[in-house]
């Protein structure tokens, strides 16, 4: 993609105008007629549904700000009040706080996508970087959000999620103190969560710019995962513009329905009930739980019985993502052609879904074999918990562990000479055995 030249001519006076000194125009129809993969499937409409999310998010957080209060005294009545009084305003909370759910299903298919096809691996490591950049951002946002509507979730999640900062030794009370604007939570520390909640997204937008901007230098991956040539670019791509333009509308199309269901037909079904009750220090809820998107890494943080460990556990289940495309050690980029590591990658997706119904699960929770839920038992092992744990050992055994020994052990299956030729049609470019030179790493 780095090699593709620009077919843009201006044709008003205008155009060449602003050609000369602004050349956004060109960047745009350049941009539409990039050389793409033609095999790439739906798993790669994620980036533009990505973009619409975001989009959405910051169009809608710009209005509801524009009537939200933060002060601990109005901020809950402020948010009935949109709800209420403001026209439409239903439809802009709504459309807001389950956009965000909309936003990390789409962001979790995406990186998924990308780990199943190896799109972390020389020459885009700093794609993938920048996206884990961008998914950390994501969770910062989410839970300064998640404060903001002041109901008992809110008030009880930001009193935990602090609290655990704290726990870092000799910065962790300084940081916490600033963070919170006093030793405890109050005005200063919602008005803190509202100033950063408001800025965090479009400190997001600037990355999805430096995102677009190494996928653009790097050149875009494909589900085969091997190098296409210059010179079999006219055979084997196709321009962005109009093939994956219909592609990414439909996928687009159809996620809009979806997102519209819950908006429309059930919008508090990701929520949580507790929060539509007024903030209360004097009173603890029952069970504090993050949202959905956040309840593995939770469950990580509860797996670890020491608070620092736990807290520790939890960023690292984060921060191993970045360092991910120097953990693989298989010279094959997809997972179609590494039966082995397929096979521990479902197991991860499987554990990934586990962590999150962990995460939702009460302190005390038992799990009963042959019950079609748990039961509480006062007193006895929690079973859940050493559950937990095992998923957290399969999750970080999964990069360090796993990906390195498979990549170095397993005997992957050959892999084609192009993207046009079918796997069985017995032209490689390679055995997967055999070490991509360096030029071929794209």
């Amino acid at each position: 993609m780095s090699e593709h030249e620009s077919t843009y001519v201006p044709k008003t006076g205008i155009e060449k105008w602003l050609d000369t000194r602004l050349p956004i125009v060109r960047f745009g129809a350049d941009y539409l007629s990039l050389p793409t993969p033609k095999n790439l499937n739906y798993w790669y409409t994620f980036g533009a549904i990505l973009a619409l999310c975001l989009m959405t998010q910051i169009v809608t957080g710009i209005v509801l700000a524009m009537h939200y209060v933060p002060n601990t005294e109005m901020a809950f009545a402020s948010v009935e009040r949109i709800m209420r009084d403001v026209n439409g305003g239903d439809i802009i909370r709504y459309t807001h706080a389950n956009g965000a759910s909309m936003f990390f299903v789409a962001v979790y298919l995406h990186m998924l996508r990308g780990l199943y096809y190896g799109s972390y691996k020389a020459p885009r490591e700093m794609i993938w970087i920048i996206g884990c950049l961008i998914f950390f951002l994501m969770i910062a946002t989410a839970f300064l959000g998640y404060v903001l509507p002041w109901g008992q979730m809110s008030f009880w999640g930001a009193e935990v999620i602090t609290n655990l900062i704290g726990a870092v030794p000799v910065i962790g009370e300084p940081v916490l103190i600033w963070l919170r604007g006093g030793p405890a939570i109050d005005n200063a520390t919602l008005n803190r969560f509202f100033s950063l909640h408001y800025l965090l997204p479009f400190v997001i937008l600037g990355c999805v710019v430096l995102h677009l901007w190494a996928l653009h230098t790097a050149g875009q991956n494909n589900p085969v995962g091997i190098l296409i040539p210059k010179e079999r670019h006219a055979k084997d791509m196709v321009p962005f513009h109009p093939y994956y333009t219909v592609k990414d509308g439909f996928a687009i199309i159809l996620f809009i329905i979806l997102f519209a269901i819950f908006v429309f037909f059930m919008p508090t079904a990701l929520g949580h009930a507790e929060n539509y009750i007024p903030a209360n220090p004097l009173v603890t809820p029952s069970h504090i739980v993050p949202e959905w998107y956040m309840l593995p890494f939770y469950a990580i943080l509860r797996a670890i019985p020491d608070k620092f460990g736990g807290v520790v556990a939890m960023f690292g289940s984060i921060g191993v993502l970045f360092i991910l495309p120097w953990l693989d050690t298989s010279k094959v980029r997809s997972m179609r052609y590494r039966p082995t590591m397929r096979t521990f990658f479902v197991i991860f997706v499987v554990v990934g879904i586990g962590l999150g119904w962990c995460g939702g699960q009460l302190p005390d929770a038992q799990v009963v074999p042959g019950m079609p839920s748990f039961t509480l038992i006062d007193g006895e092992l929690n079973s859940y918990l050493w559950l937990t744990r095992l998923f957290t050992a399969y999750y970080f055994a999964f990069f360090f562990l796993i990906m390195p020994l498979v990549g170095l052990k397993e005997t992957p299956k050959p892999i084609p000479a192009t993207i046009s030729e079918p796997v069985l049609s017995g032209g490689y470019a390679m055995t997967a055995a055999a070490p991509a030179s360096p030029e071929k790493k794209g």
